[in-house]
């Protein structure tokens, strides 16, 4: 799969067309431009972006045929409503050629996800999974948890359902193989084993205490247990412990009989028995009320590695089949496909999915529908699972729907909210002070769309009021640059505010300040007794306060709302303040790495020594010459 930045396999067959036509907003000037496209169209796999007047990407598709494909568009009659609402605004069309519709299929998912149209299926939920690193890249090789692009040597074993669900299996790695997973200069610096040797889930190479082979051993076994191998790794502890039982080497034998049990708990917490299947993804869709859901388990080596559900977004009118292929397409874009896909339904393109998968992965890859036993009856299981997590799903719309129309109808507002913004600041007195913003909507919380904002400007340490205004001119700074006519969707319809009359005054002065007018404000504030009582006092601009029964669900909604908030800003905070514990004022004097600032702190005992340390004494650490000397002099006290 090329990037977004790197479509080098394609330039030799690639041609670019951009059309404009008339940019009135009607079904004609749709066909028209799309009709001019069409007279230097190739009759070759390719694909196609429709672009609106504004040049922002509408749909994106592919086609083994351009030409073919895209005439199509201009037969309006036979297009749904949905399609003839896209071509009615539709003003310019990008054409990218291809080699093969395979290419084309997996361009087509890169550019949905880069894009993300409005007329395309999406993957809402397109976080990377997390993986378990095992790192080759030191003689006493490291387990870990791992997310994001693959460059560490080493192997990896996943996609994991959750982080939760790798901790866990991390946890129990550690007992049965007593791998290491601190970090190379943790390794490199220990004189003494540390807190996990101790408690028996590791076995302190860092101190010499496993020769390097007896701990590559362990590694095989890790590898083995990973790929599914747990029997064969089961049936040699067993031995060794029953061999150190009867040497009478009682200690030796409790610590194979604990990294027994741990295998013992790996093997019995899975909840989809696979075995003999070995690495395999299942898939499953249901489909109510017009939403989706797409349940996905994830088989490795035969054991269950968690599973997760979808809700693809822009399903409407959109065939079953068409969902879960394009479904397929964007999962496995920036993820390698295993052997084996089940699905429970027959995809209409499945050679040309399969062939496009196969290519991804750069080996076979078989999509099936199982019609009977074992396969068939996990397919039904994950069947099931789609069905009651959509079911679910619908249960806290209509809760959540409900909650929202009370929200609109308690602080007056037109409409129930479809995006709800809530800020809240962090610091200790004044230092490392950040700003957060969490999104809340229909759907819940809307965690891709949090913000953080670190306070750049020279405000007073303790000056909450400057810094949500800082907070607020620079979100509405950036809207009023990116949608200045408020189509995408990013505006707020209310902003809730952690605090009272003081803070709703300074942020009602932004929002005037900014030309926004019609965006209602509100504060939350603890009530007389702190909140103790499980009372808030809701502030509105025009001085009106409402308070609500402590046992009312919109106010533990609104609290919800206020305590994320809160979470999302001390989190923040405090991944700011761990930062700047680890940097020094050395780190900014030019000159200065890593082995002659460990000098300079070894001989002097603090960076604030070094500071006020006389040209004479600087001459005289280890390791530092005099004209370093000098330069660092000088940058701590400049002449006037």
């Amino acid at each position: 799969m090329t990037s977004p930045g790197d479509q080098n396999r394609f330039n030799e067959d690639k041609a670019s067309y951009t059309v404009r036509g008339s940019e009135a907003p009607d079904l004609e000037a749709g066909v028209a431009a799309i009709r001019n496209v069409m007279k230097t169209l190739p009759a070759r796999p390719g694909v196609y972006r429709m672009q609106d007047a504004r040049g922002d990407v509408l749909y994106v598709g592919k086609a083994r045929g351009l030409k073919q494909r895209v005439t199509n568009y201009t037969q309006v009659a036979r297009l749904s409503k949905r399609l003839q609402r896209m071509v009615a605004q539709t003003r310019s069309m990008t054409i990218v050629t291809t080699r093969t519709e395979a290419e084309a299929l997996l361009l087509e998912a890169q550019l949905i996800k880069r894009f993300r149209p409005p007329y395309n299926v999406l993957l809402r939920d397109d976080k990377s999974f997390p993986f378990i690193l095992l790192r080759e890249d030191h003689p006493f090789a490291r387990v870990q948890k791992h997310r994001g692009a693959r460059r560490a040597k080493g192997q990896y074993f996943g996609p994991f359902a959750s982080a939760g669900s790798v901790t866990r299996t991390l946890n129990a790695l550690q007992k049965l193989f007593l791998l290491r997973s601190c970090s190379d200069s943790f390794f490199a610096n220990r004189s003494r084993p540390c807190l996990l040797y101790q408690i028996r889930r590791c076995s302190a190479p860092c101190v010499g205490r496993i020769e390097q082979a007896a701990y590559a051993e362990l590694v095989d076994d890790a590898k083995s247990f990973l790929a599914g191998k747990s029997t064969g790794v089961q049936a040699k502890l067993g031995k060794a412990m029953a061999d150190a039982a009867e040497a009478q080497d009682f200690e030796l034998a409790a610590v194979y009989r604990d990294r027994l049990r741990a295998l013992t708990y790996i093997q019995g917490s899975q909840t989809v028995h696979a075995e003999g299947l070995g690495d395999a993804d299942i898939f499953a869709l249901a489909c109510n009320a017009g939403q989706m859901c797409i349940q996905a388990f994830f088989i490795r080596g035969g054991q269950n590695w968690g599973h997760r559900a979808f809700f693809p977004a822009h399903t409407n009118d959109v065939p079953e089949d068409e969902v879960m292929t394009s479904f397929l397409v964007q999962f496995y874009e920036d993820m390698p496909p295993p052997k084996r896909i089940l699905v429970d339904r027959d995809l209409l393109e499945v050679e040309l999915l399969t062939e496009a998968l196969s290519e991804r992965a750069e080996r076979k890859v078989a999509i099936e529908r199982p019609q009977r036993g074992d396969r068939k009856k996990l397919v039904d299981q994950a069947s099931r699972n789609a069905e009651e997590a959509l079911e679910r799903r619908l249960a806290e719309g209509t809760t959540q729907g409900k909650l929202l129309r009370e929200l609109a109808d308690t602080f007056e507002l037109l409409d129930p909210p479809k995006r709800i913004e809530v800020y809240d600041n962090s610091h200790i007195m004044g230092t490392n002070a950040t700003g957060a913003m969490i999104v809340a909507g229909p759907e819940g919380f809307r965690t891709n769309a949090y913000r953080k904002f670190n306070i750049k400007s020279d405000i007073t340490p303790g000056d909450d009021f400057g810094m949500m205004r800082e907070v607020l001119e620079r979100r509405f700074a950036r809207l009023e640059k990116d949608d200045p006519d408020r189509s995408s969707g990013e505006w707020p319809d209310l902003l809730l505010i952690d605090g009272g009359k003081g803070q709703l005054s300074v942020v009602c002065e932004i929002m005037e300040n900014a030309g926004v007018h019609d965006i209602p404000v509100v504060g939350i504030a603890k009530g007389p007794h702190h909140g103790r009582d499980g009372r808030e006092v809701f502030h509105l601009p025009n001085g009106r306060e409402i308070t609500l029964p402590p046992n009312a669900p919109l106010m533990f909604y609104l609290q919800r709302l206020r305590d994320e908030a809160h979470r999302f800003a001390i989190g923040t905070h405090r991944a700011k303040r761990a930062k700047s514990l680890t940097t020094s004022t050395l780190d900014e004097v030019p000159g200065i790495g890593p082995n002659r600032k460990r000098a300079l702190l070894m001989h002097f005992g603090t960076a604030r020594a070094v500071k006020g340390a006389a040209l004479e004494d600087l001459e005289r650490a280890p390791g530092i010459s005099k004209a370093m000397a000098r330069q660092l002099h000088d940058y701590f006290h400049p002449r006037g």
